[in-house]
């Protein structure tokens, strides 16, 4: 019997299956078309069965698959049926809806999930009846893709896989200190020249050696286009990262005048860490970004437009003197108010224009700007502290859902950065910190896993990193209700076979396989000594 994941609160067996076959009719309500449409490819893709569909507001007469609206269930929840000759999906909307479908998938071998039709496989899903809704609104994951550029295709695969899993948020980080990776048409040079840096470090040490080798790309604004559509088409929201005022020195080696003092750096940062390179805090600098961020706008219909906020060393600012002048101009006492007059300009910038301001936890530093929303990582005390003051908060903690986090102690760990992150130590995610008082956990929105890519440069180690972790998180933040490990890991254990039929090169529970283990594959090494080891072979070979 296929069990699911995430887990519905409560679910109903009965005798009998629904079996899938090439005459099987597939109709939906002219609301529900879009995942009627997902279901049909899926299907069709898996199993070779053409399955037309016909669009009506009430269901025909023959049997089938049916997707019906129904305006009284939540509005990502739905209820699914199956019985012998018939699957009935109900939902008020469409992201509703595509949970559904989803659900459904579940239900039938876990060979669904092929790109090409698998011979031999009895297409039966057991009759089953539930409803179900997530626990949470906000179930995401961000995907960093500057310090690795993330071709558009592997940004829609990814985004197949949030949907599998029933997420409904990609928060893309965009800009940072080692790149710039979207086209901004009103100034070219944030990609011409922050879209590319000379070489990448590679180890997670201070001191590791270069791959002396160029590394960039960016997205155009109709790859933006694409993404955000695919993304919809699937219910899911991309929010987009715009790094500000720290992380910011890809944008300055573009445009100088952005930095402060004279000495701005003519490319984007080859390492990795905490860079002192800021913007200044000048009204042109001011109103760049604000003309960047109309653009973003344009491109992300999202509710919320991050602006990062975090990591902002203020040496640069403490040296300067214009810097310190303009603090007196201000009225502002110290470097942490200066920030926070900042972070609030562009807050007040995004809400003339209808938006959100999203940041991490350092924009409570210096007061918080009205009206944003926080994401929570370095522990518990950002929701805490955002929560009690009524700010929404959207969780992410480093020392539970960070996967680019090393899952173990194994020496064979590609480059075993951070704290030791299991897939149990993922499941216990709570966005919810016990201290709040119900009204207080009402601003937490729910929260998202973080793929941080410093030393992740392709899909495979993509996949090895979020999975099976993200599969936990999803259940963490979709499931109501009480939540046992001991239960979730056998059903983990039967999703593995969904993931290998994907495609997804997960991480098994006894370590890396071989490929995942080798220094110098896909920029993952074991050790600085043994990065250049490989980096001197390579040479050598070249010479």
């Amino acid at each position: 019997m296929p069990t699911l994941l995430p887990r519905p609160t409560a679910q109903e067996f009965s005798d009998g299956e629904f079996d899938l076959t090439r005459d099987t009719a597939l109709s939906a309500h002219p609301d529900l078309v879009q995942p009627a449409q997902r279901l049909q490819e899926r299907l069709r893709a898996a199993t070779g069965f053409v399955l037309p569909l016909d669009v009506s507001t009430t269901a025909p007469d023959s049997v089938g698959i049916r997707l019906d609206l129904d305006r009284s269930l939540a509005a990502e929840g739905f209820a699914l049926e199956t019985a012998p000759g018939a699957v009935r999906i109900a939902a008020s909307t469409g992201r509703g809806a595509q949970w559904a479908v989803q659900a459904l998938l579940q239900l039938f071998p876990a060979a669904v999930y092929r790109r090409s039709p698998a011979a031999g496989v009895r297409w039966a899903a057991p009759a089953t009846r539930f409803t179900d809704a997530p626990k949470f609104p906000w179930r995401g994951a961000m995907l960093d893709v500057v310090r690795h550029f993330a071709p558009t295709r592997d940004v829609l695969r990814f985004i197949d896989l949030l949907a599998m899993h029933r997420l409904n948020t990609l928060h893309l980080h965009l800009s940072d200190d080692q790149g710039w990776r979207v086209e901004i048409a009103r100034y070219p040079r944030l990609t011409e020249v922050g879209g590319w840096r000379p070489e990448t470090q590679l180890g997670a040490a201070h001191g590791s050696a270069a791959d002396g080798r160029p590394h960039g790309g960016f997205y155009t604004q109709d790859d933006i286009r694409e993404i955000v559509a695919y993304a919809a088409d699937r219910g899911i929201t991309v929010v987009p990262e715009i790094e500000l005022p720290g992380h910011a020195q890809a944008a300055v080696a573009a445009y100088p005048e952005l930095g402060v003092g004279d000495s701005a750096p003519t490319t984007p940062w080859t390492l990795w860490g905490i860079n002192p390179v800021i913007f200044n805090v000048e009204e042109s600098t001011i109103a760049f970004l604000s003309d960047v961020l109309d653009e973003i706008i344009e491109l992300f219909p999202s509710e919320y437009i991050c602006i990062g906020g975090d990591e902002c060393p203020k040496i640069q600012w403490v040296e300067d003197e214009r810097t310190q002048e303009r603090m007196r101009e201000l009225g502002l006492h110290d470097e942490e108010e200066l920030q926070s007059w900042f972070v609030s300009r562009i807050g007040q910038h995004l809400a003339s224009r209808g938006r959100k301001l999203l940041g991490w936890d350092e924009i409570l530093e210096g007061g918080l700007a009205d009206g944003a929303t926080v994401l929570s990582w370095r522990g518990r005390v950002g929701a805490l502290t955002a929560a009690r003051s009524g700010n929404d908060v959207v969780a992410c903690p480093e020392d539970t859902v960070y996967l680019d986090y090393r899952e173990s102690d194994l020496p064979s760990e590609p480059i075993p950065t951070g704290t030791v992150t299991t897939v149990e130590k993922a499941y216990s995610f709570d966005p919810v910190p016990a201290e709040l008082d119900a009204e207080q956990a009402t601003h937490v929105l729910g929260g998202q896993a973080n793929l941080w890519t410093e030393h992740i440069d392709s899909m495979r180690g993509l996949d090895y990193r979020a999975f099976p972790r993200l599969a936990a998180v999803a259940e963490a933040l979709w499931t109501t209700g009480d939540r046992e490990y001991e239960e979730f890991a056998p059903r983990l254990a039967e999703h593995l076979a969904r993931l290998d039929a994907a495609g997804v090169e997960y991480r098994h529970a006894d370590g890396p396989r071989p490929w995942q283990e080798r220094p110098g594959v896909s920029g993952r090494t074991r050790s600085v000594e043994e990065a250049a080891a490989h980096l001197a072979r390579i040479t050598a070979n070249i010479g």
